[in-house]
C-alpha cells in the first residue's frame, strides 16, 4: 500500500464513519490516521472504534495511527430565565457567582477561576465571539462588563478569554478519566486541548509514561507566546484554527499558521493543520475554490498532516471529503513550484550525528536520483530526522516496534513498515532492498540509501548510511 503523496491525512470518526466498512473506505480513500474526539465519544465507543481501526489495519496490512483528542476545559455561562436575552452595544452586563437564572442585566458564571483572574480591560468572548464584552471592573465575585459587539446571549454558551491567563491546567476531571481509558486502549497519539503553558503538558506526560505520544493543540494566544517551550515538551503540534481564530484577530491566524509550521519543522516535530479545511463538504459533494486553496497552502508550507473534522465525522460525504483532500495534496506535490518552496524553508541541521546523517542521506538521494531513503528506526527518531529534511524521494521507515510505525503514520513522507530487526549489516541491506521492492518503491537495478544506528537496535543512534542496488531477486545487489 503506497500513497502518491507525502503529506498525511487525519480523519475524524463520528456518526457518519464509525462502522468498520466505513473506516476501511476512508483508509482506502487516503486517510492515514484516525481521530477519536473524546468530547463526543464514551469510553465504550472509543474502545469499539479502536477495535474496528485495528481490524482494518490487519486487513490492509499497513500500520494505522489513532489519535484521541481530549476535550479540555469547557467554560460556559449559566442559564437565563427566558433562555436567551437581547443586549445592545454599550450596555453594562455582569457575569457573577449568583446561580439564579440570568436576565438582560446579568448571568451566572460558574467558574471561580475566571472571576478571580479577569482584570479591567480584558475581553470576554461569548458563543465563539458572536458576543464580545470588555471587563470594566471585577471584585472577585462579579465582573462588570460593557457590550462592545453582538447583541444576543443564550443558555450555556462558551466563554473565551484571549487576554486572561487562567490558573488552571489543561486537564479536567473528565480528561483524567478519558486519559486513563485511552492509554489502556492501544491509542498512539493524545491531543491536549486549550494548552496555555508548557507546564500543561507535564501532568499528561507523567501519566502517559511513553505509552502514547503527546500532541499539543495551539488554540490560545498564551500558547503562541510560549510556542518554543511548548514545542520542546511536545511530540507534535496542531494548529487548531477554529478556537485560535476566536481568541485572536482572524487576519492574524494565517501568519501564526506559517510561524508554527516552520518552527515545528526546525525542531523536527510533526505539525497538523486543522479546522474548516473542507467545511462545505459537510453538506456538498465538492469543496469551494477557497477551501481547495486553503488545503493547498498547508501542503505548500510543508505541514505533516491536514485534518478533517465534521467533514468525515458527521458530514454527508465523508469518503468524498477524504478523496478530495487526497487529490488536492497529490496535485500540489506534483506542482513544479512545490520542491522549490519546500527547499526554500529548509533549515540547517542540528549539530548531532543523526541530523548530519539525515541531511547527507537526503543530499545523496537527490544528487544520485535514488529511489528511496530507507531508515531503520526503533524509537522513531531516525524517521523524524529523515522527514525533517523534506527529501524529494520517498522515506521508508522500518521498525520492529509496531507502536513506532503507527506514530510515524502522522509524519510527513514516511511510509511505515513493521519488520524484525536485522541480524547484521548484510541482512539490514537485503531486508531494506526487499521491502523497497515489495512495497513498489524500487525496481531491480534501482538504487536506495539505507540509514541506521550501529549497533543495530540502539535508539537514537543513527550513525550509518549505505547505498545499495536492488538486485534481480529484490535483494541488495553489488
Amino acid at each position: 500500500m503506497r500513497r502518491n503523496r507525502k503529506v498525511k491525512i487525519l480523519a475524524t470518526l463520528g456518526p457518519a464513519s464509525s462502522e468498520e466498512e466505513s473506516i476501511q473506505r476512508l483508509f482506502e480513500a487516503g486517510a492515514d490516521v484516525f481521530r477519536i474526539n473524546m468530547s463526543h465519544a464514551s469510553h465504550e465507543l472509543m474502545r469499539t472504534l479502536v477495535g474496528r481501526i485495528r481490524a482494518v489495519e490487519k486487513k490492509v496490512g499497513h500500520p494505522i495511527g489513532i489519535l484521541a483528542d481530549l476535550q479540555g476545559p469547557k467554560l460556559r455561562v449559566g442559564t437565563f430565565a427566558e433562555k436567551s436575552v437581547e443586549l445592545s452595544i454599550g450596555q453594562i452586563f455582569t457575569l457573577d457567582d449568583n446561580p439564579e437564572p440570568g436576565n438582560d442585566k446579568r448571568v451566572h458564571l460558574p467558574h471561580p477561576e475566571i472571576l478571580k483572574s479577569v482584570e479591567p480591560g480584558h475581553r470576554l468572548l461569548i458563543d465563539d465571539g458572536r458576543l464580545q464584552l470588555k471587563a470594566l471592573k471585577n471584585n472577585g465575585k462579579a465582573i462588570t462588563c460593557e457590550v462592545v459587539a453582538g447583541n444576543k446571549i443564550s443558555d450555556r454558551k462558551g466563554v473565551s478569554l484571549p487576554d486572561t491567563d487562567l490558573p488552571m491546567g489543561a486537564l479536567t476531571d473528565k480528561d483524567r478519566k478519558d486519559l486513563d481509558a485511552v492509554l489502556s486502549s492501544d491509542v498512539d497519539w493524545i491531543a491536549l486541548s486549550f494548552i496555555q503553558r508548557p507546564e500543561d503538558l507535564a501532568e499528561v506526560r507523567k501519566v502517559a509514561r511513553g505509552r502514547a505520544a503527546l500532541l499539543a493543540k495551539i488554540e490560545k494566544p498564551q500558547a503562541v507566546k510560549r510556542l518554543a517551550e511548548i514545542i520542546e515538551l511536545s511530540d507534535a503540534l496542531m494548529v487548531a484554527r477554529g478556537d485560535l481564530g476566536v481568541e485572536m484577530p482572524l487576519e492574524a491566524v494565517p501568519g501564526i499558521q506559517k510561524q508554527i509550521t516552520r518552527a515545528c519543522r526546525r525542531a523536527g516535530k510533526p505539525v497538523v493543520m486543522a479546522t474548516q479545511m473542507l467545511e462545505s463538504m459537510i453538506s456538498a459533494p465538492v469543496p469551494t475554490r477557497a477551501e481547495v486553496s486553503d488545503v493547498a497552502t498547508a501542503v505548500f508550507e510543508g505541514a505533516d498532516a491536514v485534518m478533517l473534522s465534521a467533514e468525515s465525522a458527521a458530514g454527508d460525504y465523508p469518503v468524498e471529503a477524504v478523496a478530495t483532500m487526497n487529490s488536492i495534496a497529490t496535485k500540489v506535490e506534483q506542482d513544479p513550484t512545490y520542491p522549490t518552496i519546500i527547499y526554500g524553508q529548509r533549515t540547517e541541521p542540528e549539530p548531532t550525528g543523526a541530523d548530519a546523517i539525515s541531511m547527507a542521506a537526503r543530499q545523496i538521494a537527490e544528487t544520485l536520483n535514488l529511489s528511496a531513503i530507507i531508515s531503520y528506526t526503533s524509537s522513531g527518531t531516525t524517521g523524524l530526522r529523515a522527514a525533517r529534511e523534506r527529501p524529494q524521494v520517498p522515506i521508508i521507515a522500518l521498525s520492529p516496534v509496531v507502536e513506532t510505525a503507527r506514530r510515524l503514520s502522522l509524519v510527513w513522507g514516511t511510509h511505515c513498515v513493521v519488520t524484525e530487526d536485522a541480524a547484521d549489516l548484510d541482512d539490514m541491506v537485503n531486508r531494506a532492498c526487499r521491502i523497497a521492492y515489495e512495497e513498489g518503491f524500487a525496481k531491480p537495478g534501482n538504487r536506495v540509501i539505507v540509514t541506521a544506528g550501529v549497533p543495530l537496535g540502539t535508539p537514537g543512534a543513527t550513525n550509518m548510511l549505505r547505498i545499495a542496488y536492488i538486485g534481480s531477486d529484490g535483494l541488495g545487489g553489488i
